[in-house]
């Protein structure tokens, strides 16, 4: 294709857009907890040639021609994911979390068994039992949570439920818990009733590979993840295995739910993997924790109440309740003083889930930028003056403009032009 053709086929409103985009994440606060920014490499191999090839199967046995580099690239990153994690099988074709929990119960249990999981109101996650996911819909669904006096895990209500459902199928892991999860505990809970273990560690993937959060890889039968979030890679899934049930994972994957694997995508996994294997990956992961630590604290003195009174990972849920804002109303006048975060309900939470009584707040696309515990403590003045300013549109604008001013210290992918 000529540079002229490439010339006359800019599409200047796409163009737009992807700018007004780059604009967005450059110049406000990235705190989604689920959300991070991935390196100059990884965001160019995503784009990479692999985009052009259909790679049905798996290396080795493909049903299409022409996959020799494909089945090295894939086997790298597979044994990337192995080694990051010590685990003894990795698939690293899932195109999100959501396909990978859904291949590992294919893998593991049939339509219509049991599944107990984690409460979504409690900080669970759809694809773990909810009747509005899959999982609620070709599975049954039961639900664990948390306590109401510590919003902790209630373990003895996991024991009990275990014992009286004999589910088919444990899962734990969460999209909105602040705590570690007792992973042993979970174990033996499994074992009593005759279950499988599948752990979900999404949001605490990258920590899990710095050291930081207890592996789940060794007691679980399966482990599900994303790669960008805490893990800091592209928007993707993998699936780690024992061994033992290695076959039928990646048969639960293709031809089970997918077709031919985003080539380009798995490359920017193995992009990603390799980076998380790098010491500096532990340090990145360390910054984290410390300036979560910051930012719980700094809205702790600010008279807000963090649901199980603080946290030992990535984020943050705050309870609103207190102060009379609704998780809507906070979310709205964050975007407007630049600082983009989302409602959340909260255990035991009355509002609907489109309002919610939460916020949850995460420190992982920050600390990618390079802030530290100092800039945290900027960082959460602007949260917490925002917050007390919801309906001051005047209020909200000055600081969105502070908010650019300070970004400007950490630039986001300066060589970029779009």
């Amino acid at each position: 294709m000529s540079a002229d053709k490439n010339e006359t086929r800019a599409d200047p409103r796409l163009d737009a857009i992807l700018k007004e985009e780059m604009a967005r994440q450059r110049f406000k606060l990235e705190m989604i907890a689920s959300e991070n920014f991935v390196s100059p490499q990884v965001l160019r191999i995503a784009a990479s040639v692999f985009t052009n090839k259909y790679a049905e199967g798996y290396p080795g046995k493909r049903y299409y021609g022409g996959c020799e580099y494909a089945d090295e690239l894939e086997s790298l990153t597979q044994h990337r994911a192995r080694k990051l994690f010590a685990a003894e099988h990795a698939n690293v074709q899932p195109h999100c979390g959501s396909s990978a929990n859904m291949a590992a119960y294919l893998a593991l249990i049939n339509p219509g068994d049991l599944i107990l999981g984690m409460n979504l109101a409690h900080g669970g996650h759809l694809t773990h039992g909810a009747p509005a996911s899959f999982s609620g819909r070709f599975f049954k669904g039961a639900y664990y949570g948390v306590r109401e006096d510590s919003e902790l895990i209630d373990y003895d209500q996991v024991d009990r439920l275990a014992e009286e459902l004999k589910p088919r199928l444990i899962i734990t892991g969460a999209s909105s818990y602040p705590r570690i999860i007792d992973f042993e505990r979970f174990r033996r809970a499994a074992d009593r009733a005759g279950a499988f273990l599948v752990v979900d560690m999404a949001h605490f993937a990258g920590l899990v590979a710095a050291g930081l959060y207890p592996s789940p890889v060794p007691v679980s039968d399966i482990v599900t993840s994303t790669t960008h979030k805490t893990l800091r890679g592209p928007r993707g899934g993998l699936i780690l295995s024992r061994k033992a049930h290695a076959r039928a994972v990646d048969e639960a994957v293709f031809p089970g739910t997918q077709g031919g694997p985003l080539l380009h995508i798995v490359a920017a996994k193995a992009q990603a993997l390799q980076e998380a294997l790098e010491p500096d990956f532990i340090d990145y992961q360390r910054q984290i924790l410390k300036n979560t630590a910051r930012l719980a604290s700094h809205l702790l003195d600010a008279g807000y109440r963090l649901v199980s009174g603080g946290t030992d990972t990535h984020l943050v849920l705050v309870d609103l309740r207190p102060k009379n804002i609704t998780g809507q109303a906070a979310e709205t006048a964050l975007d407007k003083a630049g600082i983009t975060a989302n409602k959340n309900v909260i255990p035991f939470d009355k509002a609907r889930f489109q309002v919610t009584s939460g916020l949850r707040l995460g420190t992982a696309a920050l600390t990618t930028r390079g802030l530290i515990e100092t800039d945290i403590d900027q960082v959460a003045d602007f949260v917490v003056s925002a917050l007390r300013r919801v309906d001051d549109e005047a209020a909200l604008k000055k600081i969105s403009d502070m908010v650019k001013v300070f970004l400007e210290r950490f630039p986001l992918y300066p060589d970029l032009d779009f």
